[in-house]
């Protein structure tokens, strides 16, 4: 009896899991050009992100390209001890933190800002030639970018050292004073992406039904009143998300764009973990160091996304989940 109660209970189970998966099945098949769209997202996720998690092992073994990952001898956390008693811990780790907390503090209102600005633009044509003209810089390679930049504070001929000449101060060599470096970093980064990053924040405000702003005039509300009380209200949401997303990226900097205006003399101000990566692994070839600090980043990036999450759910109620 007790047999024939439990064979019934399984096959409702399965009859039920069945169903389901007949009702998703039949969704896939009405939606399937959807997922042949999204099916090259999928491949390229899979190879480049997932595939690579494989490697992760050797942050803890004694890598040896020759003997391949498998044969290389385990050593524990070996590698993450030396990076932390050596020399450039402090440094890059200093230097990763402050430039990010700089570029956090700097480069994220900014967007928010811009995006309100042309929010309040009634002509139409200005207001795209003026979107057309600060999303123009995100679709320039980083190295052009760089190239100009260099031009720019070049000492002999840039712009900025001519122009310091003409009302008597004396030229400046920026990209090879540590001092000047984050600046100019900070500023590059603004430059690039400030405009491409608000189209985020402007999809957020065209979202907000216009009767409210109506109820904000007929109380006798201004346009500050009307962005306190509505605008900035209606876009919290969103700017929490983009807000917990930049903390986890507290410790990834553009390294490209690093690496293409650094040099030496620099390193005081300018050395992060990033190049740390880059020189230790491709440059000294020592693959397992390289990936030890990888991986320490990624948990640190983990840690940040994690409780930002739950600080903006807590005291805001919008998370990422």
């Amino acid at each position: 009896m007790k047999d024939t109660i439990f064979m019934r209970k399984i096959k409702a189970k399965n009859e039920k899991v069945m169903i389901k998966f007949n009702e998703s099945w039949t969704q896939v098949k009405k939606d399937k050009a959807l997922y042949v769209l999204l099916a090259p997202m999928i491949i390229w996720l899979i190879l480049f992100k997932y595939k690579p998690l494989y490697g992760l092992q050797i942050a803890f073994k004694d890598y040896n390209i020759f003997k391949g990952i498998e044969a290389s001898k385990w050593v524990g956390f070996e590698h993450f001890i030396t990076f932390f008693n050596g020399p450039y811990f402090l440094r890059t780790f200093g230097n990763t933190v402050i430039l990010n907390g700089v570029m956090l503090l700097v480069s994220f209102p900014i967007p928010i800002i811009l995006a309100l600005l042309i929010n309040e633009i009634r002509i139409m044509r200005f207001k795209k030639f003026i979107q057309t003209s600060i999303y123009l810089p995100h679709f320039i390679s980083s190295v052009i970018i760089a190239g100009i930049v260099v031009n720019f504070l070049s000492p002999s001929t840039g712009i900025i050292n001519i122009l310091m000449e003409k009302i008597g101060l004396d030229r400046v060599y920026f990209l090879i004073k540590p001092e000047y470096f984050r600046g100019v970093f900070v500023s590059m980064n603004v430059w690039q992406d400030a405009g491409f990053n608000s189209i985020v924040f402007l999809a957020a405000l065209s979202a907000i039904d216009p009767q409210l702003y109506e109820a904000v005039k007929i109380d006798g509300g201004n346009k500050f009143k009307q962005m306190i009380h509505v605008t900035l209200p209606g876009i919290l949401p969103t700017i929490m998300i983009m807000l917990i997303i930049a903390i986890g990226n507290l410790l990834n900097l553009s390294f490209e764009k690093i690496i293409l205006l650094y040099n030496p003399s620099t390193f005081e101000t300018a050395d992060v973990l990033s190049t740390f990566v880059y020189r230790t692994g491709l440059v000294n070839a020592q693959y397992d160091l390289a990936a030890a600090v990888g991986l320490f980043e990624a948990l640190i990036a983990f840690v940040l996304v994690y409780g930002a999450n739950r600080l903006s759910k807590k005291f805001t109620q919008n998370s990422l989940w």
